[in-house]
């Protein structure tokens, strides 16, 4: 049969978004509008003990909420398991994700395997887990990000550690995007400036690569509509959304973490992270997500830091295939391109972004995470594998392309 491409896109986001400071506020009033008397929060010790989550449940009535707190960083399997038997224990008709990407993501997960049942490997895709489709929408569910950076709140994917396999897997279905994301950039003001740069940082790259991955006119058409891939390319919308989050990022990253309390500079990120999700969670990824999900299994690096490090070199292999849109980027980032050659161009859009990661604490290389030149290989392979990130990379990459990425990242 001969190749046919895709002739159209789909968007999708979280059914509705309220932003701004103080949206947070609205928590009550979104619970009546589904007419919700048991509330499930899900969220972490750090957030509980920063009195976030008495400010945000004000609203609620006290006997009609739990909180379960037992979120960690890059949550395991088991930290889902047990937010899934709190959920089955209390029988919530509504859940809030409370918190950064990872108490999102449980939230979205237990909404569905709460309300469809089964384990929650039965829905990763094999050989980890069974392959199951979600068949349908969850318990209803809000998701409130404290950090900016993820794009948790619009997205339909969920990440899952899986430490004796040093693996990470993830849950992808469009029953997964939350009914309502409440953006406050007000929750944001106490993340110290360690997490403002790293998150940070992971929101700008999500621009980027949603910015550049392949179109979606680029990429097979898909027999059924069902079967069209939620990273379905490009498009002219996700382009607006990515061209925005960039520009609000490059804006408000310095001054956030400098002056947390700089309410612009948090609105900037606030909003420049939800629209870099809108784009990246419609477009997709590439080589340098691939490579950060691959250190973050088998060594353990923060999600944020490991995208700050391997991107810019990431930008410099991409180059070649992409050299309009980084030429823009530069731009975007502050960057005078007049007169510039197109090699000239890309290179100041990879070095606009080391000079923001520097700026804002992240620098040394991925040997600073422990990641050794014997190390190369073997994350390489493992990077290599994750083709549902890498299909988007505008430039055809090898495992032994991300051999030398990673090698010039060290």
């Amino acid at each position: 049969m001969a190749y046919e491409s895709e002739s159209v896109w789909e968007f999708e986001i979280a059914e509705n978004v309220t932003f701004g400071v103080g949206s947070s506020d609205e928590l009550g009033a979104v619970v009546e509008e589904f007419d919700a008397t048991s509330v499930l929060v899900i969220t972490d010790e750090g957030v509980a003990d920063a009195g976030v989550v008495d400010e945000v449940t004000a609203p609620l009535d006290p006997d009609g909420y739990t909180v379960f707190e037992g979120v960690e960083p890059e949550p395991s399997v088991a930290v889902f398991e047990r937010a899934r038997a709190k959920a089955d224990e209390i029988e919530p008709d509504f859940i809030v994700g409370l918190g950064g990407g990872s108490s999102m993501d449980v939230a979205k997960t237990t909404s569905v395997v709460h309300a469809h049942g089964g384990d929650i490997l039965d829905y990763v895709a094999p050989p980890t887990g069974g392959g199951k489709d979600v068949p349908g929408p969850g318990v209803p569910t809000a998701c409130i990000p404290t950090t900016a950076g993820t794009g948790s709140e619009t997205s339909p994917v969920t990440v899952i550690s899986l430490p004796r396999e040093d693996l990470k897997v993830g849950i992808s279905s469009r029953h997964q995007r939350p009914d309502v994301a409440l953006v406050d950039p007000g929750l944001t003001v106490s993340l110290p400036p360690g997490p403002t740069a790293s998150s940070g940082m992971d929101a700008l790259s999500h621009a980027i690569e949603a910015y550049v991955t392949r179109r979606y006119d680029a990429k097979p058409a898909p027999e059924e509509r069902a079967d069209r891939p939620d990273y379905n390319g490009r498009s002219v919308l996700t382009d607006q959304f990515a061209r925005s989050a960039i520009e609000h990022i490059g804006d408000g990253l310095r001054d956030a973490v400098n002056n947390g309390h700089d309410i612009e500079a948090r609105r900037d990120m606030s909003l420049g992270s939800l629209m870099a999700g809108a784009a990246f969670t419609n477009a997709g990824l590439g080589a340098t997500h691939a490579i950060a999900m691959a250190a973050g299994a088998i060594h353990h690096t923060p999600h944020g830091v490991t995208i700050a490090l391997t991107l810019p070199e990431v930008m410099r292999f991409n180059a070649t295939s992409a050299f309009d849109r980084y030429a823009e980027i530069a731009e975007l980032l502050g960057e005078d391109t007049s007169g510039a050659s197109d090699d000239e161009a890309a290179e100041a859009a990879a070095a606009a972004v080391e000079k923001l990661s520097a700026d804002v604490g992240i620098e040394g290389g991925l040997s600073s995470l422990g990641i050794e030149e014997d190390d190369v290989e073997h994350l390489a392979e493992r990077a290599s594998a994750l083709r549902r990130l890498l299909a988007g990379n505008p430039r055809r990459v090898s495992q032994d392309d991300l051999e030398t990425i990673i090698r010039r990242s060290l």
